[in-house]
Protein backbone atom coordinates (compact mmCIF):
# COMPACT_ATOMS: atom_id res chain seq x y z
CA UNK A 1 0.00 0.00 0.00
CA UNK A 2 1.47 3.46 -0.63
CA UNK A 3 0.59 7.14 0.82
CA UNK A 4 -2.57 7.16 -2.63
CA UNK A 5 -4.40 4.26 -0.62
CA UNK A 6 -8.21 4.34 -0.41
CA UNK A 7 -8.83 5.93 3.24
CA UNK A 8 -12.11 4.86 3.04
CA UNK A 9 -12.14 2.02 5.07
CA UNK A 10 -9.16 0.09 6.53
CA UNK A 11 -6.97 -2.25 4.44
CA UNK A 12 -6.29 -5.97 4.54
CA UNK A 13 -3.27 -7.94 4.40
CA UNK A 14 -3.46 -11.95 3.47
CA UNK A 15 0.25 -11.55 5.12
CA UNK A 16 1.63 -10.91 8.40
CA UNK A 17 2.41 -7.55 8.67
CA UNK A 18 6.11 -8.57 9.80
CA UNK A 19 6.77 -10.19 6.84
CA UNK A 20 4.73 -7.56 4.39
CA UNK A 21 6.99 -5.02 5.48
CA UNK A 22 10.61 -4.70 6.06
CA UNK A 23 10.91 -2.76 9.00
CA UNK A 24 8.57 -1.73 11.66
CA UNK A 25 9.49 2.05 12.77
CA UNK A 26 7.64 1.87 16.55
CA UNK A 27 6.84 4.44 18.53
CA UNK A 28 7.31 3.96 22.22
CA UNK A 29 5.67 5.14 24.55
CA UNK A 30 2.17 3.59 24.47
CA UNK A 31 3.34 1.53 21.98
CA UNK A 32 6.04 -0.57 23.49
CA UNK A 33 6.03 0.86 27.31
CA UNK A 34 4.14 2.97 29.24
CA UNK A 35 5.46 4.92 32.63
CA UNK A 36 8.61 2.51 32.24
CA UNK A 37 7.03 -0.95 31.73
CA UNK A 38 6.19 -3.57 29.22
CA UNK A 39 2.86 -3.12 27.83
CA UNK A 40 1.17 -6.34 27.44
CA UNK A 41 2.31 -8.66 24.67
CA UNK A 42 4.98 -6.21 22.97
CA UNK A 43 8.08 -8.42 24.08
CA UNK A 44 6.64 -11.41 22.85
CA UNK A 45 5.34 -9.81 19.54
CA UNK A 46 8.44 -8.25 19.26
CA UNK A 47 10.91 -10.88 19.14
CA UNK A 48 9.06 -12.63 17.06
CA UNK A 49 8.66 -10.06 14.60
CA UNK A 50 12.86 -9.79 14.96
CA UNK A 51 13.26 -13.52 14.65
CA UNK A 52 11.16 -13.36 11.45
CA UNK A 53 13.64 -10.70 9.62
CA UNK A 54 11.74 -7.87 10.40
CA UNK A 55 14.02 -4.70 11.64
CA UNK A 56 12.92 -3.07 13.90
CA UNK A 57 13.46 0.99 14.87
CA UNK A 58 12.26 2.72 17.51
CA UNK A 59 11.10 6.24 16.44
CA UNK A 60 9.75 8.20 19.69
CA UNK A 61 8.58 11.84 19.99
CA UNK A 62 10.14 11.85 23.71
CA UNK A 63 13.26 14.28 23.42
CA UNK A 64 13.97 13.68 27.30
CA UNK A 65 16.18 10.34 27.00
CA UNK A 66 19.39 9.55 24.87
CA UNK A 67 18.81 6.62 22.36
CA UNK A 68 21.50 4.72 24.48
CA UNK A 69 19.62 4.98 27.31
CA UNK A 70 16.76 3.87 25.49
CA UNK A 71 18.25 0.93 24.30
CA UNK A 72 19.18 -0.14 27.70
CA UNK A 73 15.78 -0.46 28.76
CA UNK A 74 14.27 -1.85 25.98
CA UNK A 75 16.99 -4.53 26.61
CA UNK A 76 16.17 -4.57 30.12
CA UNK A 77 12.22 -5.09 29.24
CA UNK A 78 13.36 -8.03 27.14
CA UNK A 79 14.01 -6.56 23.73
CA UNK A 80 17.66 -6.44 22.92
CA UNK A 81 18.38 -3.07 20.88
CA UNK A 82 21.06 -0.40 19.91
CA UNK A 83 21.35 3.04 20.35
CA UNK A 84 21.44 3.22 16.29
CA UNK A 85 18.23 0.99 16.40
CA UNK A 86 16.67 4.88 18.47
CA UNK A 87 15.63 7.72 16.75
CA UNK A 88 14.45 10.51 18.72
CA UNK A 89 12.73 13.92 18.14
CA UNK A 90 16.24 15.39 19.96
CA UNK A 91 17.89 14.12 17.06
CA UNK A 92 15.57 15.50 14.47
CA UNK A 93 15.67 18.50 16.36
CA UNK A 94 19.37 18.76 16.12
CA UNK A 95 19.58 18.09 12.64
CA UNK A 96 17.27 20.76 12.24
CA UNK A 97 18.72 23.16 14.18
CA UNK A 98 22.34 22.15 12.90
CA UNK A 99 21.03 23.08 9.17
CA UNK A 100 20.92 26.75 10.16
CA UNK A 101 23.84 27.54 12.77
CA UNK A 102 27.09 27.32 11.76
CA UNK A 103 29.04 24.58 13.93
CA UNK A 104 30.25 25.47 16.98
CA UNK A 105 27.22 27.55 17.98
CA UNK A 106 25.71 28.14 21.25
CA UNK A 107 22.31 26.77 22.03
CA UNK A 108 19.96 27.43 24.93
CA UNK A 109 18.62 23.57 25.87
CA UNK A 110 15.31 23.68 27.59
CA UNK A 111 14.85 19.33 27.97
CA UNK A 112 16.66 16.59 29.07
CA UNK A 113 19.90 14.67 28.44
CA UNK A 114 18.60 13.62 25.04
CA UNK A 115 18.17 17.10 24.00
CA UNK A 116 21.99 18.06 24.77
CA UNK A 117 23.56 14.84 23.72
CA UNK A 118 21.64 15.13 20.33
CA UNK A 119 22.92 19.04 19.96
CA UNK A 120 26.20 17.89 20.77
CA UNK A 121 26.27 14.76 18.17
CA UNK A 122 25.47 17.79 15.67
CA UNK A 123 28.46 19.74 16.56
CA UNK A 124 26.56 22.60 18.88
CA UNK A 125 26.95 23.43 22.12
CA UNK A 126 24.35 23.24 24.54
CA UNK A 127 23.54 26.06 26.95
CA UNK A 128 21.84 26.45 29.97
CA UNK A 129 21.47 30.21 30.37
CA UNK A 130 19.58 33.08 28.12
CA UNK A 131 22.97 35.46 29.61
CA UNK A 132 25.04 32.56 27.89
CA UNK A 133 24.85 33.90 24.60
CA UNK A 134 22.98 31.45 22.67
CA UNK A 135 22.16 31.50 18.79
CA UNK A 136 19.17 29.74 19.40
CA UNK A 137 16.60 27.88 21.86
CA UNK A 138 15.71 24.27 21.26
CA UNK A 139 12.95 22.55 23.73
CA UNK A 140 12.10 19.13 24.37
CA UNK A 141 10.51 17.36 26.83
CA UNK A 142 12.00 17.30 30.36
CA UNK A 143 10.02 15.29 32.49
CA UNK A 144 7.61 15.64 35.29
CA UNK A 145 9.74 17.52 37.14
CA UNK A 146 11.03 20.28 34.95
CA UNK A 147 11.30 23.82 36.66
CA UNK A 148 9.45 26.44 35.84
CA UNK A 149 12.57 28.72 35.49
CA UNK A 150 13.34 26.39 32.28
CA UNK A 151 10.45 28.22 30.20
CA UNK A 152 11.36 31.43 31.51
CA UNK A 153 14.75 30.91 30.24
CA UNK A 154 13.37 30.22 27.23
CA UNK A 155 10.98 33.01 27.21
CA UNK A 156 13.76 35.85 27.96
CA UNK A 157 15.95 34.10 24.97
CA UNK A 158 13.36 33.82 22.26
CA UNK A 159 12.05 37.80 23.46
CA UNK A 160 15.48 38.92 22.53
CA UNK A 161 14.63 37.45 18.72
CA UNK A 162 16.37 34.30 18.88
CA UNK A 163 15.04 31.62 16.59
CA UNK A 164 13.31 28.70 18.58
CA UNK A 165 13.22 25.32 17.72
CA UNK A 166 10.63 22.45 19.43
CA UNK A 167 11.48 18.51 19.54
CA UNK A 168 7.79 18.04 19.09
CA UNK A 169 3.96 19.55 20.35
CA UNK A 170 2.56 16.58 21.66
CA UNK A 171 -0.14 17.99 24.37
CA UNK A 172 0.07 14.67 26.19
CA UNK A 173 2.22 11.69 27.76
CA UNK A 174 0.97 8.37 28.44
CA UNK A 175 2.41 6.75 31.94
CA UNK A 176 1.80 4.21 34.40
CA UNK A 177 -0.51 6.41 35.90
CA UNK A 178 -2.37 7.43 33.02
CA UNK A 179 -2.44 10.94 30.54
CA UNK A 180 0.20 13.26 31.41
CA UNK A 181 1.13 16.98 30.24
CA UNK A 182 3.49 16.47 27.10
CA UNK A 183 5.64 18.72 25.74
CA UNK A 184 3.55 20.26 23.55
CA UNK A 185 2.16 21.67 27.06
CA UNK A 186 5.15 23.38 27.91
CA UNK A 187 5.61 24.80 24.17
CA UNK A 188 1.98 26.25 24.75
CA UNK A 189 3.85 28.06 27.81
CA UNK A 190 6.70 29.59 26.12
CA UNK A 191 4.35 30.26 22.90
CA UNK A 192 2.00 32.63 25.50
CA UNK A 193 4.40 33.96 27.25
CA UNK A 194 6.55 35.17 23.78
CA UNK A 195 3.94 35.18 21.20
CA UNK A 196 6.47 33.35 18.82
CA UNK A 197 5.85 30.22 17.06
CA UNK A 198 8.43 27.32 17.01
CA UNK A 199 9.92 25.33 14.15
CA UNK A 200 9.19 21.95 14.53
CA UNK A 201 10.70 18.90 14.01
CA UNK A 202 8.77 15.86 15.45
CA UNK A 203 6.47 13.61 14.33
CA UNK A 204 3.91 14.11 12.01
CA UNK A 205 6.64 16.78 10.42
CA UNK A 206 8.93 16.08 7.42
CA UNK A 207 12.00 16.66 9.77
CA UNK A 208 11.47 13.32 11.54
CA UNK A 209 10.83 11.30 8.54
CA UNK A 210 13.70 12.33 7.16
CA UNK A 211 15.28 11.49 10.27
CA UNK A 212 14.18 8.21 10.35
CA UNK A 213 14.89 7.36 6.82
CA UNK A 214 18.76 8.43 7.27
CA UNK A 215 19.07 6.34 9.89
CA UNK A 216 16.87 3.66 9.04
CA UNK A 217 17.73 2.74 5.25
CA UNK A 218 14.25 1.10 5.72
CA UNK A 219 12.91 0.22 2.12
CA UNK A 220 9.27 -1.06 2.81
CA UNK A 221 8.71 0.29 6.09
CA UNK A 222 5.50 0.16 8.42
CA UNK A 223 5.09 3.07 11.38
CA UNK A 224 3.80 1.79 14.19
CA UNK A 225 1.61 3.95 17.01
CA UNK A 226 -0.90 4.41 19.07
CA UNK A 227 -1.38 8.44 18.30
CA UNK A 228 -3.64 9.66 14.99
CA UNK A 229 -2.04 13.21 15.08
CA UNK A 230 1.59 12.52 15.75
CA UNK A 231 2.44 8.67 14.28
CA UNK A 232 -0.42 8.29 11.72
CA UNK A 233 -0.61 11.21 10.34
CA UNK A 234 3.90 11.23 10.19
CA UNK A 235 3.23 8.06 8.09
CA UNK A 236 0.59 9.73 5.85
CA UNK A 237 3.11 12.55 5.06
CA UNK A 238 5.61 10.72 4.45
CA UNK A 239 3.61 8.33 2.17
CA UNK A 240 4.51 5.09 4.27
CA UNK A 241 2.05 2.55 5.71
CA UNK A 242 0.80 2.72 9.29
CA UNK A 243 -0.79 0.32 12.36
CA UNK A 244 -3.08 1.85 14.96
CA UNK A 245 -2.70 -0.22 18.63
CA UNK A 246 -5.44 0.86 21.26
CA UNK A 247 -2.77 0.61 23.61
CA UNK A 248 -2.44 4.50 24.10
CA UNK A 249 -4.04 7.25 23.90
CA UNK A 250 -6.22 6.49 20.95
CA UNK A 251 -9.43 4.91 21.30
CA UNK A 252 -12.29 3.69 19.17
CA UNK A 253 -14.22 6.75 19.13
CA UNK A 254 -11.72 9.01 18.03
CA UNK A 255 -10.42 6.49 15.53
CA UNK A 256 -13.83 6.74 14.48
CA UNK A 257 -13.81 10.52 13.76
CA UNK A 258 -10.41 10.43 12.18
CA UNK A 259 -9.87 12.67 9.06
CA UNK A 260 -8.34 11.36 6.30
CA UNK A 261 -4.99 11.98 7.55
CA UNK A 262 -5.04 10.11 10.71
CA UNK A 263 -6.99 7.20 9.27
CA UNK A 264 -4.39 4.21 9.70
CA UNK A 265 -3.96 1.26 7.08
CA UNK A 266 -4.54 -1.01 10.09
CA UNK A 267 -6.05 -1.07 13.32
CA UNK A 268 -5.33 -3.79 15.90
CA UNK A 269 -5.66 -4.25 19.68
CA UNK A 270 -2.10 -4.23 20.84
CA UNK A 271 1.86 -5.30 18.64
CA UNK A 272 0.23 -8.49 18.11
CA UNK A 273 -0.88 -7.03 15.34
CA UNK A 274 2.54 -7.33 13.57
CA UNK A 275 2.49 -11.21 13.81
CA UNK A 276 -1.00 -11.53 11.55
CA UNK A 277 -2.64 -10.71 8.63
CA UNK A 278 -5.87 -8.51 8.30
CA UNK A 279 -8.91 -9.39 7.33
CA UNK A 280 -10.41 -7.47 4.49
CA UNK A 281 -13.89 -5.24 4.61
CA UNK A 282 -16.23 -4.98 1.83
CA UNK A 283 -18.79 -3.06 1.12
CA UNK A 284 -22.13 -4.70 1.43
CA UNK A 285 -24.71 -2.38 -0.35
CA UNK A 286 -23.98 0.53 1.93
CA UNK A 287 -23.05 -1.50 4.42
CA UNK A 288 -19.45 -2.51 4.99
CA UNK A 289 -18.71 -6.33 6.27
CA UNK A 290 -15.44 -7.61 7.89
CA UNK A 291 -15.33 -11.24 9.45
CA UNK A 292 -19.16 -11.96 11.06
CA UNK A 293 -20.02 -8.22 11.66
CA UNK A 294 -22.20 -5.37 9.48
CA UNK A 295 -21.83 -1.95 9.76
CA UNK A 296 -23.70 0.82 8.30
CA UNK A 297 -24.81 4.29 8.57
CA UNK A 298 -28.44 4.96 9.60
CA UNK A 299 -29.95 8.21 10.44
CA UNK A 300 -27.19 10.33 12.32
CA UNK A 301 -25.90 7.32 14.14
CA UNK A 302 -23.70 4.47 13.15
CA UNK A 303 -25.07 0.60 13.78
CA UNK A 304 -23.35 -2.58 14.02
CA UNK A 305 -24.48 -6.37 13.50
CA UNK A 306 -23.53 -9.73 13.79
CA UNK A 307 -20.75 -11.29 16.16
CA UNK A 308 -17.28 -12.38 16.37
CA UNK A 309 -13.95 -10.29 17.04
CA UNK A 310 -14.47 -6.95 18.32
CA UNK A 311 -11.92 -5.68 16.71
CA UNK A 312 -13.67 -6.15 13.15
CA UNK A 313 -16.66 -5.06 14.01
CA UNK A 314 -14.20 -1.85 14.89
CA UNK A 315 -12.99 -2.48 11.10
CA UNK A 316 -16.50 -2.70 9.69
CA UNK A 317 -17.25 0.77 11.78
CA UNK A 318 -14.51 2.18 10.20
CA UNK A 319 -15.47 1.68 7.28
CA UNK A 320 -18.88 3.22 7.56
CA UNK A 321 -17.91 6.03 9.34
CA UNK A 322 -15.11 7.12 7.43
CA UNK A 323 -17.06 6.63 3.84
CA UNK A 324 -19.76 9.05 4.98
CA UNK A 325 -17.98 11.15 6.36
CA UNK A 326 -15.47 11.61 3.13
CA UNK A 327 -12.73 14.30 3.44
CA UNK A 328 -14.32 15.49 6.82
CA UNK A 329 -14.95 14.12 10.19
CA UNK A 330 -17.32 12.17 11.18
CA UNK A 331 -20.28 13.79 13.50
CA UNK A 332 -22.26 10.38 13.87
CA UNK A 333 -23.67 8.71 17.26
CA UNK A 334 -21.16 5.79 17.52
CA UNK A 335 -21.73 4.90 21.61
CA UNK A 336 -24.56 2.28 20.71
CA UNK A 337 -22.19 0.64 17.92
CA UNK A 338 -19.33 1.15 20.04
CA UNK A 339 -21.08 -0.43 23.36
CA UNK A 340 -21.20 -3.81 22.34
CA UNK A 341 -17.35 -4.37 21.34
CA UNK A 342 -15.57 -3.81 24.58
CA UNK A 343 -13.26 -1.95 23.24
Amino acid sequence: MSHQQDRSRPSGSSTALSEAYDTALLDLDGVVYAGGEAIGHAVESLTEARAGGMHLAYVTNNALRTPDAVAEHLTELGVPAEPSDVITSAQAVARLVADQLPPGARVLAIGGEGLRVALRERGLVPVESADDDPAAVAQGYGGPDMAWGRFAEASYAIRRGLPWFASNTDLTIPGARGIAPGNGAAVEVVRIATGAEPQVAGKPLPPMHRETVLRTGAKRPIVVGDRLDTDIEGAFNGGVDSLLVLTGVTDAAQLLAAPPQHRPTYVDRDLRGLLTGQPEVTPAGDAYRCGGWMAAVRGDGLVLEGEGEALDGLRALCAAAWSFAGSGVCGLETGKALAGLGL
